[in-house]
């Protein structure tokens, strides 16, 4: 009898603790502690190779400099969120906007997009416009779906459009350049915009009734007046995307080099527009705090989770299920895609990265997939759980500071059509790879 049982026994128990609620940090360092103890106990684990886990955790965990850019991004974009720039923009490009049907919901798609490229932050992009726009959009006839719907999508571009902090963590589980990765993200974010944008419009000419134009009392009598503002409140966000991209991308900057000087741009934006206080401030520490030791934590429990997953030879069984699948590669890549979109509907968009990103990406290059491609063909799927009943994050977000005349159910109605939207994206990402090809190359 040998222990090749153990590892798959390993990876259904972690499974069972997190869907059970338990913490995946605590789940994935509580099952590897029980199964590194069983395998010693019957022979199939050499205690020994725990002796490895402070150099892990040291030589890899914290003193990883990739990893450093997460706290520098989320530093970004909560300070934004905090010196209300999304307030400005979606208060303005919303009049600009408004004259045309569906107008203030394309404003939201244009404003989700640019908060994406400045703060890569899902949570602020959905709260602010859920506070600021869906109160708009019910008090001229949005329909309800239709208003929930295309904020919390457009809330979750920030997850494939850089800077992206799901990105960065994804390029480090992949072990490739996060500045590749940022470049073959960029097209598939644009177009995925674009094709809320379409829904959008044709929603409107179909629908007209449930997405109206905004009443010719309710628009600027000074077009130029509004131009002019409309320069005003894009122009920081633009510098930023600039000096954060801009320097990745013409390689003058590493992306932690870039995350540093967003968060310090961040910070001077908002002293430049006077709303910096110590209140924000402490604000944004407090949440950048928290959020960055989420990831540490969760990181080293899944360390651990792998190091004894590969004591009991589990990677070696995992890898062998992946690259014998009927039909070779696209049957892994369907594997890969239906396994990260159902995990999605409830565990976080972290816990996935560091569970089955690790497990996923021997295989892949195995099979001879392109790591970046295969990383941002991960990253579509993944801004999915945002958006996927019963626990996707942005409807949570937009669920607590929506005004109680919207149900639930109505939020989860208008989360449909986007969910179909990005997978209608994902694949056109699988069958056109030279979206993500033409920029890197």
């Amino acid at each position: 009898m040998t222990g090749d049982w153990l590892g798959p026994l390993m990876f259904v128990v972690a499974l069972i603790l997190i869907f059970s609620g338990y913490p995946v940090a605590l789940a994935l360092g509580g099952t590897g502690l029980l199964f590194a103890g069983l395998g010693i106990t019957l022979g199939y684990f050499d205690w020994s190779l725990l002796y490895a886990m402070p150099e892990r955790i040291f030589g890899s965990v914290m003193a990883n400099y990739t990893l450093l850019a997460v706290p520098f991004f989320i530093f970004m974009g909560t300070m934004l969120e905090r010196s209300r720039l999304a307030e400005d923009l979606l208060r303005t490009i919303g009049i600009l906007f408004g004259p045309l049907r569906g107008g203030l919901a394309l404003a939201v798609v244009f404003v989700g997009a640019l908060l994406a490229a400045a703060t890569g932050v899902v949570g602020a992009s959905v709260v602010a416009m859920g506070l600021i726009s869906l109160p708009v959009m019910a008090r001229y006839g949005y329909s309800p779906t239709l208003a929930t719907g295309v904020i919390t999508a457009s809330g979750t571009l920030g997850q494939i459009i850089p800077p992206s902090v799901v990105l960065v963590v994804l390029a480090d589980q992949l072990g490739i350049s996060v500045g590749d990765l940022f470049l073959g993200s960029l097209t598939p974010g644009i177009m995925l915009a674009g094709l809320y944008a379409v829904y959008v419009a044709g929603y409107a000419t179909f629908r007209g009734k449930g997405a109206p134009a905004l009443p010719a009392s309710e628009r600027p009598a000074d077009l130029g007046a509004l131009l002019r503002q409309v320069g005003l409140v894009m122009v920081p966000p633009l510098v930023l995307i600039l000096l954060v991209l801009g320097s990745i991308f013409a390689g003058v900057a590493t992306p932690t080099e870039a995350g540093a000087l967003g968060a310090v741009g961040a910070t001077a934006l908002a002293a430049i527009s006077r709303r910096l206080s110590w209140s924000a401030l402490r604000a944004t520490v407090e949440e950048t705090t928290k959020l960055t030791c989420m990831v540490t934590l969760l990181l080293i429990g899944s360390t651990f989770f792998a190091l004894v997953f590969r004591g009991l030879y589990g990677d070696i069984w995992i890898h062998d299920l992946l690259t014998n699948l009927p039909g070779g590669k696209i049957g892994f890549l369907v594997l890969a895609n239906l396994a990260v979109f159902i995990l999605g509907f409830f565990i976080d968009f972290f816990e996935i990265a560091f569970i089955i990103v690790p497990l996923l990406a021997p295989a892949a290059k195995a099979l001879g997939i392109d790591p970046v491609w295969f990383g941002v063909m991960i990253g579509m799927n993944l801004q999915t759980s945002f958006l996927t009943p019963p626990f996707g994050f942005a409807l949570f977000y937009l669920r607590g500071v929506a005004p109680p005349t919207i149900s639930t159910t109505q939020i989860y109605r208008g989360a449909v059509p986007f969910i179909v939207i990005q997978l209608v994206g994902l694949a056109l990402l699988c069958t056109f790879p030279e979206l993500v090809h033409w920029l890197v190359k």
